[in-house]
């Protein structure tokens, strides 16, 4: 199936709308993992992302859960939710817009909300790949517990890639900066879509999030997520 046929699965603004682009679709995302015996472990993977179109508006809502456990100890618990849009301009221009919230519960914050819009420009769009780059203002609010909350502009950057390397087979990249005067965060996700048949494939992911300065109370600068996990579309 063609990269824009399928609107791609993009983390950023979607990609270009041409004539053969469905109105709306979606895909659920599963992943499970259980391990007992000397040591027990569980980790779980939900997302699910609806596309739609509107005229010259393209709008992408999505969700997140990631919960990971060992010997009954919560070991990771993250929450998302964000809502883009892309609006088409004359030639590979486009604006965009979203908004986020993120939840984290050792990443040293109670959660997160950031909302940004800028210029987008699209620098290869066909069937085989498409690379666009997008940049742009916003404002991110930081609740901290027990703290005062924080009120930042963010100064953002990104890049969104993807590749069909067979008629079955994708590959993906995503990177970002976000910048404020506290803190950097950058994040990468880099996935390989298998399809199994029409609305079934197989995803093995790799995501990568660091914060240059995070709370005292968080576990980590940086947190990686290596997942496999199942893919329904309709």
């Amino acid at each position: 199936m063609p990269i824009n046929a399928a609107l791609a699965d993009a983390f950023y603004a979607p990609i270009p709308v041409h004539d053969d682009s469905p109105d709306f679709l979606g895909h659920v995302e599963f992943g499970y993992t259980h391990l007992s015996g000397n040591s027990n472990s569980e980790t779980f993977l939900g997302k699910a992302q609806l596309t739609w179109l509107q005229g010259a508006w393209l709008s992408r809502l999505r969700g997140e859960a990631r919960h990971a456990s060992e010997d009954s100890e919560t070991s990771a618990e993250q929450y998302l939710v964000s809502f883009r849009q892309r609006r088409e301009l004359v030639g590979p221009h486009y604006l965009f817009g979203f908004g986020r919230w993120e939840k984290d519960r050792f990443s040293g914050y109670d959660h997160q909300f950031t909302a940004i819009t800028g210029y987008g420009r699209q620098l290869i769009d066909d069937d085989r790949a498409h690379l666009a780059l997008e940049a742009g203002p916003g404002y991110r609010a930081d609740i901290l517990p027990g703290e005062n909350d924080q009120r930042l502009a963010v100064a953002y950057g990104a890049l969104e890639a993807g590749y069909a390397l067979s008629d079955s087979a994708t590959l993906e990249q995503e990177l970002s900066l976000e910048t404020t005067r506290k803190n950097s965060t950058v994040r990468s996700y880099t996935a390989l879509d298998t399809r199994i048949n029409a609305h079934m494939s197989l995803r093995l992911s790799h995501e990568i999030k660091h914060n240059s300065d995070p709370p005292e109370d968080a576990e980590a600068k940086t947190d990686r997520i290596t997942s496999a996990s199942l893919r329904y579309e309709f």
